[in-house]
């Protein structure tokens, strides 16, 4: 299951007391003083981990506190530092304080670091005020207190292909053909409720991340069927693959089909509409091989540049997706990209 939104609690640790001692030993009746400086509080650090996918895992868990400084003891010693609280996070994650809605970072990066909570400083101990003038000091202060907030977390995948297309336009199954991911897959609309994430596998040891976005519909960007919810996923990826049923069941035309979705993305945002973009004439193996090049010719003359380049395949049966999954590549690596379309 995507969780692809979270609301957790952090709170760093407070910083240690300083301490008020005076050194006593036998023999040295002006020992002076000795009183140490707390410990600095923890602080909650947000990690991005590429193993991660999801949010899931800050769901049932949503209290996230570091340990808190020790105070100074006597003999100059020093109080031990507090734990840093440590949270995992896939790439992708946006945080926003949710007191007041600023952004407190993007999380887009194996290992980056995003401090969202700072440790209080420990407080001085009676050792760190002796001076020339004031040689048996008395004070001390207090550690500074925690730090404490509400953040909103906002997970916006990250993928190199990202699948769109109508629902029932085989995304899914094409999914299954070129990964080992196994999203659910069914003959009726909006069987994907949730994006999936696949690795693909090529020769070579070349690999690419593809997110298969839910099926969208006509008036998505203004909110319509999964609208926001999924439109914002594709932000994050870098070529989108555009399929195509080259024979909807319900009779409508491939090429309006492809309009709607090219409006929906413009409506949504005008970079996303820029993306680099490949055309996929999908479910080829539902139309006899004798039938096919009077379909396509039907089927490509019914958009608006009348382009003659296109890529076909079938993820039911997996013909073509070895060509597809170059192509793909080549798309990624290559400057040339916005030729295939968008």
């Amino acid at each position: 299951m995507l969780i692809d939104k979270a609301k957790i609690f952090v709170r760093s640790g407070k910083g240690g007391h300083g301490c008020v001692s005076m050194r006593r030993e036998k023999y040295r009746p002006l020992g002076g003083p000795d009183g140490g400086d707390g410990g600095k509080g923890g602080d909650v650090v947000l990690v991005g981990d590429d193993s991660l996918n999801t949010l899931i895992s800050l769901t049932p868990r949503p209290h996230y506190r570091a340990e808190s400084g020790r105070p100074g003891e006597g003999s100059s010693c020093h109080g031990r530092n507090g734990v840093d609280c440590i949270v995992p996070v896939p790439l992708g994650t946006i945080v926003v304080d949710a007191e007041t809605g600023d952004t407190v970072g993007d999380i887009d990066a194996d290992g980056q670091r995003l401090l969202v909570a700072c440790g209080g400083n420990g407080g001085f101990g009676n050792e760190h005020f002796k001076s020339s003038t004031n040689q048996a000091p008395r004070e001390s202060t207090p550690g500074e207190p925690w730090e404490e907030r509400t953040l909103l977390l906002e997970l916006k995948l990250i993928a190199d292909i990202g699948l769109i297309g109508l629902p029932n336009a085989g995304k899914s199954t094409l999914l299954r053909a070129m990964s080992r991911a196994q999203p659910r897959v069914a003959a009726y609309p909006f069987t994907t409720l949730s994006p999936n994430l696949g690795t693909v596998e090529l020769s070579g040891h070349r690999r690419l991340i593809v997110a298969d976005i839910p099926g969208l519909i006509e008036g998505a960007a203004d909110g319509a069927g999964l609208g926001h919810d999924f439109l914002r996923h594709i932000e994050r990826t870098r070529v989108l693959l555009h399929l195509v049923d080259i024979d909807p069941a319900d009779g409508s035309d491939p090429a309006e089909n492809y309009r709607i979705i090219r409006g929906e993305l413009e409506a949504y945002e005008a970079d996303l509409a820029s993306k680099p973009e490949l055309i996929l004439i999908n479910k080829i193996d539902l139309v006899p091989e004798d039938l096919r090049s009077e379909l396509l010719e039907q089927v490509e003359g019914g958009f608006p540049d009348n382009r003659t380049s296109w890529l076909i395949a079938s993820g039911a049966t997996g013909e073509g997706v070895p060509s597809l999954l170059e192509a793909l590549w080549k798309a990624i690596h290559d400057k040339t990209a916005d030729s295939w379309g968008g």
